[in-house]
């Protein structure tokens, strides 16, 4: 039997041209693509590839599934947006392999890394993330409301910027409020923050205010928000949209 390999690739935030060569060649090479169903949506069908899409809560069976394909010799590419590190599959394939057959450990497997939607949109604006920074998944579906909050308090404490990934689903639409009400108790209002919709696609939309004007409505799922800390910067511009930084020195 022809030994199979498993590949766990991200492809970026949406436009193609921001997918790495590296995971280029690995979709070229793979027999099976598996992912979440916009995400397989994004690669183009060609003889011998079969494309297996499902639904985005059902990760660890998903890897599960990838990792059966590859015990049988097949060449399989799990995909993710962004970078499948970043709040994504990576895990969900190593967690399948802690629990599983031994087959599972001895499998070609490669990570390959992509573009988070965090830093393409930071890039966007400027260099929100110029010093140090964090990010926060505020989807409280694989851990408790509590850590979140706690995790918030603590990076306000440390003077972070911040990423925020999973703002707002339509399934628990008011963390997001949450969180937003408990920053802007902490912060200063006026401190930037910035809403980026679907970067690197036709429907991109950024929206750079301060704190004390933001509102949960403006975040959706596929919204990545970040929040600068004490020392992030604004620069004005006529007729563009304004610079957003965080200057690589702290006053002591």
């Amino acid at each position: 039997m022809t030994k199979g390999t498993l590949v766990i690739a991200g492809l970026g935030p949406g436009q193609d041209t921001l997918i790495t060569p590296e995971v280029t060649e690995a979709l070229a090479m793979a027999t099976d693509v598996i992912g979440y169903i916009p995400y397989v949506a994004r690669i183009p069908p060609r003889p011998g590839l079969n494309l297996i899409a499902s639904d985005n809560r059902v990760e660890l069976e998903r890897a599960q599934h990838a990792l059966q394909l590859a015990g049988k010799g097949h060449r399989v590419v799990v995909v993710s947006s962004g970078d499948p590190g970043v709040f994504a599959m990576a895990s969900a394939v190593f967690e399948a392999i802690e629990v599983g057959p031994a087959l599972w450990r001895d499998l070609d497997i490669r990570v390959l890394p992509g573009i988070t939607a965090m830093l393409a949109a930071a890039a966007r604006c400027g260099a929100p993330l110029g010093h140090d920074f964090c990010a926060i998944n505020l989807s409280d579906n694989l851990k408790p409301w509590t850590l979140i909050e706690k995790r918030l308090r603590l990076a306000v404490e440390a003077d972070f910027a911040m990423g925020f990934y999973n703002p707002r689903s339509n399934a628990r639409p008011e963390g997001f409020g949450r969180a937003l009400r408990l920053l802007q108790q902490l912060c200063d209002n006026q401190r930037p923050i910035i809403f980026a919709r679907a970067v690197s696609t036709e429907a991109e939309a950024i929206n750079i205010l301060p704190l004390q004007n933001a509102t949960p409505e403006m975040a959706d799922m596929r919204t990545v928000v970040l929040l600068g800390s004490s020392t992030t910067r604004l620069i004005e511009r006529v007729d563009k949209p304004p610079l957003v930084y965080t200057p690589r020195s702290v006053p002591s």
